[in-house]
């Protein structure tokens, strides 16, 4: 069992409008709606995998009981990989007071650009994330992995996820971060075994622009391993074992919400299933970029998945001098 952590989940809304043209009324084309919140997104693509997935985090109000209704719901029809049946996702989510976030995605099908607007999630108190802490525990005695994965909801500390990084280690459980700021800079020195930060979010943490000398830096800082998505140009990856770029064939156009996540169920996948790290990071691009390509945020394409896995280019680096 893989297991995602969404402190702050969110019920994700798609809009599709012609054309989005600020100050003026738009006509929404294609609506959708998800359960959302990068742990959450990442589960999905697990469970089209073929990989029994378990979430926890928060959930509640009107919008959270939505949320975990889709959730127990069955899968997107198109999404998965080519011959394999969804796995189930078990709701372990930890009931709330506050109301559930709600994140607004407006896709202007002229361009392909998307606007997005995120709510802040609603406050969690200390009873509620003790109440997680001791959930989270008793999930990591039968996980063979564990995702860390998006923001933190008000009343939350900063420190979170590094409290959440260190019982996974004493456990033995494989654990990667993807969050971002202050709460990445403190998760980093728990040692986590892989962060999957994007070009600006690597930036910020080391205040290099330089993608290599970046990741090589966050790496120091604590992370046994630093998966850097680069958007178009694919991902950068320094590990123990050896850096490595993989790379799309070409560029696409289309809806980037959720490929970082998809790239994350990919680095996840491949390390339960134990393969090396050139496949691993194959997949994580092939599984992004055919993110983009989906018609709806968060899924996948199952046919162009297929068609990129074997096209996507992976180089390795010379060791660092």
């Amino acid at each position: 069992m893989i297991l995602t952590v969404t402190l702050n989940t969110a019920l994700d809304l798609t809009y599709d409008v012609p054309k989005l043209v600020p100050h003026t009324s738009h006509r929404v084309g294609d609506i959708s709606e998800r359960p959302g919140g990068k742990g959450l997104n990442v589960a999905r693509v697990l469970s089209a995998l073929g990989h029994e997935t378990t979430v926890t985090g928060f959930a509640g109000g009107s919008t959270g009981a939505v949320l975990r209704e889709l959730l127990a719901g069955p899968s997107p029809d198109g999404a998965g990989a080519p011959g394999t049946a969804p796995a189930p996702i078990t709701d372990a989510l930890v009931t709330v007071t506050g109301n559930t976030r709600r994140t607004i995605a407006v896709v202007d099908r002229t361009t392909g650009d998307t606007t997005q607007l995120n709510e802040p999630g609603p406050l969690v108190t200390a009873d509620e994330w003790t109440a997680f802490l001791g959930r989270y525990e008793e999930l990591l005695a039968g996980a063979d992995a564990v995702a860390l994965c998006g923001s933190l909801p008000p009343g939350i500390h900063v420190g979170a996820y590094a409290e959440l990084v260190r019982p996974a280690r004493a456990a033995g459980v494989p654990v990667l971060l993807d969050t971002s700021g202050e709460p990445l800079r403190r998760g980093i020195a728990a040692r986590p075994d892989l962060i999957k930060p994007n070009a600006d979010e690597l930036a910020q943490l080391t205040g290099s622009r330089d993608p290599l000398r970046a990741t090589r830096d966050a790496r120091r800082r604590g992370a046994h391993g630093v998966i850097a998505s680069l958007g178009p140009d694919g991902v950068l990856a320094v590990t123990p074992d050896g850096t490595w770029q993989a790379r799309p064939p070409a560029r696409v156009l289309g809806n980037p919400t959720g490929a970082g996540d998809s790239a994350v169920a990919g680095l996840l996948s491949g390390l339960v299933e134990g393969l090396g790290w050139p496949d691993r990071l194959r997949r994580a691009v092939a599984l992004s970029t055919a993110t983009v390509l989906a018609p709806t945020a968060g899924d996948f394409d199952r046919a162009a998945y297929e068609e990129l896995l074997p096209r996507v280019v992976v180089e390795e680096h010379a060791p660092a001098a």
